[in-house]
């Protein structure tokens, strides 16, 4: 049985959760439709990978703060996302999945210092959330 799939997956999903455009869940159904690994492995692969994106671009934060801390954000949508993590949270990771705030959303609480176990555990449980629906939904009846 050949990996390829997985770190196709793992890839992808990393890749679609840092600011570089891209998505993986194309990737997910299709490999979920093969029926060759598990909901569980699926589930796993792309959490994963798209977790270790998100907390890429939370270092991405962290180490601009400490590198250029007079720098600010300023693109409109950093900002908004910094405001509302000082509003909410680290809770406020949920949405890290959400297509467009996501990658900002990570950079911010980088930014903002919010706790990287903190972080870790709300960016795991939003994305993780999604792919488990995405599979669930997915997921061939018999």
């Amino acid at each position: 049985m050949s990996d390829t799939g997985l770190w196709s997956l793992f890839a992808g999903s990393f890749l679609a959760s840092t600011l570089l455009p891209g998505g993986s869940e194309v990737l997910l159904l299709w490999l979920r439709l093969q029926e060759q690994y598990s909901f569980l492995v699926l589930l796993g692969v792309a959490t994963l990978g798209n977790t270790l994106g998100g907390l890429t671009s939370w270092g991405m934060g962290w180490w601009l703060r400490h590198r250029f801390p007079h720098a600010g954000l300023h693109q409109p949508r950093q900002r908004r996302a910094l405001s509302w993590l000082e509003k909410h949270g680290a809770p406020l990771l949920l949405l890290s999945w959400l297509p467009v705030i996501g990658d900002p959303l990570c950079l911010a609480a980088g930014w903002a210092r919010i706790s990287l176990w903190q972080s870790t555990l709300f960016i795991a449980l939003g994305k993780g959330a999604r792919y488990a629906a995405l599979l669930w939904v997915s997921s061939p009846t018999t």
